[in-house]
């Protein structure tokens, strides 16, 4: 039996289960994948400061995001076809954030739909937006996200264009895969997988597939894909989709400090410092890294939070030390998911939330809304 202690367990464990162009999918940047990995590794430049002989008992890592209790501060970020991973995946790992007390969001390019989510689940979860070309299948999305009690609309600003990724082209990556000589090859080594995706109906783009006018098959979801993220976005769409939507509005994909004051004026409740977890442009810097420049210029106006790169809690608890009031996970929540189910997505929780609290009282603190910049070692981190 795997003894699981780390996220790293769990990505070895979903790499030997999870067919080889889904793992890519989840696991890869785009070009050279230098910003995929100065995510990670700038995050592991950071030092703590540890401190003794303070008194540790009573120690609570509980926030808040946008209002929302949360057992702690990091929320499941969007991932598309995260069904890919594991059949019904966005249902599991949505039943897993909900019975640690997390938010979940679901993507646009899922592959359970947001009624799916809806009708296996009790709690409020998050939805992902992003604008395409056909206006008014965006006002349908944004209406079924209404209609779903979703708590909050996170509009994706960083995938006007689609970054390219090495990985995918090679894989000729697809929602189900193609039949290929390559690919029976591959999947005759993961029955495991195989057996869950023959066990659902749950195979293409949930919230696509037979709500866009002549998409009804592989070959014509592809066509309209192809064709439908929209390069005029703009900040004049975000002020149009705040009102159609009326409720919560966070904002995902601010890297520069420009972008979070235009951000933050747009009376959005939360932005996201995310480089789309280094699978956009390539050279861009990582998040963690981009980060208190951000909270310096709107940290006060604005809730912001941080995405790409946590693979752990300490991750989490570095993120919040430079001023982050949230965090989001998403390769984390898919090796878990792609290892073992439901049972993986909550060990991840599990993981990170153990991680968080050790090592904050290693720093001397027991409330995450004590710590700060203190726990730092001073001229370790980006500034």
């Amino acid at each position: 039996m795997t003894v699981i202690t780390n996220i790293e367990d769990l990505r070895v464990l979903a790499q030997k289960r999870v067919p080889r162009m889904f793992y890519d999918y989840a696991d890869s940047g785009s070009w050279t994948e230098s910003t995929y990995r100065a995510n990670e590794s700038d995050f592991q430049q950071i030092k703590l400061r540890q401190r003794v002989a303070i008194n540790m008992e009573g120690r609570s890592i509980r926030s808040t995001m946008i209002g929302r209790d949360v057992a702690m501060p990091v929320a499941l970020a969007p991932t598309g076809m995260t069904g890919m991973q594991h059949a019904d995946g966005e249902i599991l790992a949505a039943r897993a954030a909900e019975a640690f007390g997390v938010p979940f969001t679901l993507s646009t390019m899922s592959i359970c739909s947001i009624e799916d989510i809806a009708a296996h689940t009790k709690s409020p979860f998050w939805f992902q937006l992003y604008v395409m070309r056909d206006r008014d299948f965006v006002e349908r999305l944004i209406d079924r996200a209404k209609a779903a009690n979703c708590g909050a609309l996170m509009l994706t600003l960083d995938l006007q264009i689609l970054g390219q990724r090495h990985k995918d082209l090679k894989n000729g990556l697809s929602a189900p895969p193609k039949p290929t000589l390559a690919n029976l090859i591959n999947l005759c080594f993961k029955p495991r997988w195989c057996l869950g995706l023959l066990g659902t109906k749950r195979r293409q783009f949930g919230n696509i597939v037979g709500h866009v006018k002549g998409v009804d098959d592989m070959s014509s979801l592809g066509e309209w894909t192809a064709n439908q993220f929209d390069p005029r976005l703009n900040w004049g769409d975000v002020e149009w989709i705040k009102k159609r939507w009326g409720g919560k509005l966070i904002l995902k994909g601010i890297l520069d400090a420009e972008d979070a004051k235009l951000a933050a004026d747009s009376g959005a409740d939360a932005l996201i410092v995310s480089n789309h977890g280094g699978r956009q442009l390539d050279g861009a810097p990582s998040s963690i890294a981009a980060l208190p420049a951000i909270v310096d210029a709107v940290g006060r106006q604005i809730e912001v939070w941080l995405d790409s790169g946590i693979r752990s809690g300490q991750d989490v608890l570095k993120a919040r030390a430079l001023g982050a009031r949230g965090t989001l996970i998403g390769r984390a929540f898919l090796y878990g998911l792609g290892a073992m189910g439901e049972e993986g997505v909550a060990k991840c929780l599990e993981l990170i939330a153990n991680e968080l609290d050790l090592t904050m009282a290693f720093c001397g603190k027991t409330n995450i809304e004590q710590v700060d910049r203190s726990i730092l070692l001073s001229g370790t981190f980006p500034v």
